[in-house]
């Protein structure tokens, strides 16, 4: 008796399923089912600073020659831009009497169809920015779609991720 060749490939298909990954105690042939380290990509090279639980994140990228930190409002992977209401919102740099404030003010963008008050884009001017290029922060507050986020603390160029 003949098998047919579509049982013929069903049945290795069903050892190969039932083999492929079958050891437990060893590195799976190459690959190591360890858990990475979770990590997110600052879509313009920039510094992350995670908002709440990785529910949002501002990227900063510093523009030493112009003397500006741009901010960019993401999504929890740093993949996708969020639009805000705010027309700005403030960093306090520094402490004591050496203490600073960076005012972000949003940037209308045509070429994306942001404006103030619909954009995921802020930008700060400072000119000791042109200088000065680490500096611990804290972000006042910021509300991304009804969710206040406030009193965020971190570092620049460091950012405030634990993990």
């Amino acid at each position: 008796m003949f098998l047919r060749p579509v049982t013929l490939l069903t049945l290795a298909a069903a050892i190969l399923a039932a083999f492929g990954c079958a050891k437990s105690t060893d590195d799976h042939a190459g690959h190591n089912h360890a858990a990475a380290k979770h990590e997110h990509k600052a879509p313009h090279g920039g510094t992350p600073v995670v908002l709440g639980a990785e529910v949002y994140h501002l990227e900063l990228v510093r523009d030493p020659a112009a003397g500006r930190l741009t901010a960019y409002v993401l999504d929890g992977e740093m993949e996708n831009f969020i639009r805000v209401k705010a027309p700005s919102f403030t960093v306090a740099v520094g402490g004591g009497a050496a203490k600073r404030t960076l005012t972000f003010r949003a940037i209308a963008n045509s070429a994306t169809g942001e404006t103030v008050g619909d954009t995921s884009q802020f930008e700060a001017e400072a000119d000791w920015l042109k200088s000065e290029g680490s500096f611990d922060a804290t972000l006042a507050a910021l509300e991304i779609r009804g969710t206040k986020f406030e009193n965020v603390a971190f570092n620049f160029p460091k950012g405030n991720d634990k993990d």
